[in-house]
């Protein structure tokens, strides 16, 4: 059964977070870096710098006073893309170790093969405790028993003054395969996440962030807009109990869009008509979800055949449920 909407409605959907969110991810931000300062790391009175002007993608980085052990704390997810729709959602924040890390190389079989050897990079030997372990220790000494491990985070539970954070601490991951110049300084950046259970996971979330926010600039900021709209129907699909929508992920419709034509979003000025407009494009181009990327335009969206099925099932499930009143 569709549902009718009104160009009021959508353009509520589509409206960015007020400047009191705005004001939550930079106290997010102030809890971790004042918890890590526990751990023996200065921020040397720096002040916490937005990643680009137009984010909420807030970023500082801190170091242990002998300078040998880095951390670069920012916000990630939807929050730093500024393409939340639900207040009540977690601030995600990535604490990543900067001093070691995890490379990836051209294999040896390459006709350029890499190694350790081509950067000077040497071995660590594991230290007894884990970083997550250390972040841990550091945040319940600030904030006892609001916290709580998660499998890959730790979290921070809210109160009137601040939201409820997810803290992820990570190591960083240094993709050198596109490096022909034995640059220890020129790669991919990327984090590991190692959960408490399950394999490590590497995401891209700076990329993600760069990619969303050119897009954005490139559709003349609807891009945003529509992401907003098309996670909103998500949540009123999951409310009405269709499958289909739990199925997939807001950070997933995030990349969806992020595969579609530029050109595609400033069609129409009317919001109902370019929602509509996006709606049709998905579902006549459902074929290509499979080759579809991540917004960090590094990983695939949808991996194996189950998510390309839930995708076109979403995508199906839209173009019915979908409608805009003339």
């Amino acid at each position: 059964i569709g549902m009718k909407f009104t160009e009021e409605q959508l353009k509520i959907y589509a409206a960015p977070l007020s400047e009191t969110e705005n004001q939550k991810c930079i106290n997010a931000i102030n809890m971790v870096r004042d918890a890590l300062k526990n751990l023996g790391f200065t921020d040397d009175g720096k002040e916490i710098q937005k990643m680009y002007d137009d984010t909420y993608a807030y970023s500082l980085e801190m170091r242990t006073s002998s300078g040998a052990r880095k951390v670069k704390i920012f916000i990630q997810g939807s929050y730093a893309n500024n393409t939340n729709v639900r207040t009540q959602s977690d601030v995600d924040i990535a604490v990543v170790q900067e001093e070691i890390f995890t490379t990836e190389y051209r294999p040896s079989t390459s006709l350029y093969p890499q190694s350790d050897e081509d950067y000077n990079f040497c071995t660590v030997t594991p230290a007894q405790k884990t970083f997550k372990d250390e972040v841990q220790e550091c945040l319940e000494k600030k904030f006892g028993t609001d916290v709580e491990r998660k499998n890959k985070s730790i979290k921070i539970y809210g109160n009137t003054y601040r939201k409820d954070a997810d803290s992820v601490p990570c190591r960083r991951y240094r993709d050198y395969r596109n490096d022909y110049r034995k640059d220890a300084s020129n790669y991919i950046p990327g984090i590991v996440i190692i959960p408490d259970h399950g394999d490590r996971i590497i995401n891209y979330p700076e990329q993600h962030i760069a990619n969303g926010r050119k897009k954005n600039n490139d559709t003349n900021r609807y891009y945003k807009k529509m992401v907003r709209i098309i996670k909103k129907m998500r949540y009123l699909m999951c409310d009405l109990g269709y499958q289909e929508a739990e199925q997939v992920s807001s950070f997933g419709l995030e990349s969806l869009l992020w595969n579609l034509p530029d050109d595609l979003f400033i069609k129409y000025r009317i919001y109902r008509y370019e929602f509509g407009e996006i709606v049709e494009y998905l579902h006549n181009h459902k074929v290509e979800i499979e080759s579809y990327k991540e917004a960090n335009g590094i990983k695939a969206l949808c991996p194996t055949s189950t998510d390309v099925l839930h995708y076109r099932n979403f995508v199906d499930k839209l173009f019915e449920f979908y409608e805009y009143d003339i």
